[in-house]
């Protein structure tokens, strides 16, 4: 019982650590680039080319298969860091609706 607990605790830790990282870079990316956004996009663009190849098994062809040895703790975080991106957008935008040209 004592392990789950912390299997949890690592799940929650790590899928909070994403999305700040995830909303600072996108932030970040959003005042220097001007988009608003592009950080959802490169994530994404990221996201696919690192689920395919990171498990790749070279004796076999690259499929749907690779993407099949991620389980539920691997999507935890990483829709965490989904939704740090998507928020670092919505905050960047609710920042420049406001009036503020730094943004």
């Amino acid at each position: 019982m004592p392990e789950l607990v912390v299997n949890i605790v690592q799940i929650v830790v790590a899928t909070v650590l994403f999305f700040v990282m995830m909303f600072g870079i996108g932030f970040i990316l959003n005042m220097l680039l001007k988009t608003t956004w592009f950080p959802v996009v490169l994530f994404f663009i990221v996201l696919i080319g690192l689920a395919i190849w990171s498990p790749w098994d070279p004796s076999e062809n690259p499929s749907m298969d690779n993407i099949g040895t991620y389980t539920l703790v691997y999507y935890i975080p990483i829709t965490g860091a989904l939704i740090g991106a998507f928020v670092s957008g919505w905050a960047i935008r609710a920042l420049r609706r406001g009036g503020y040209k730094m943004f």
